[in-house]
């Protein structure tokens, strides 16, 4: 590598490192919540009522 290539690579690895912690600290936070795999939904019965379709012909 040539001397002018290293500031190039080295600032790219630094956007590089940025970038891994920003997910990083964004995965962290993502993850701190409870999992209420325990818990009872509030939603039972979630289909409504069952009604027949209606099919128009378009006009115009």
């Amino acid at each position: 590598m040539s001397e002018a290539d290293k500031p190039a690579s080295a600032a790219s690895d630094d956007v590089k490192r940025k970038f891994r912690e920003a997910l990083e600290k964004k995965n962290a936070q993502h993850r701190t919540g409870e999992a209420h795999l325990d818990g009872d939904s509030s939603v039972h019965a979630s289909h409504g009522a069952m009604t027949k379709r209606e099919f128009r012909r378009k006009s115009g």
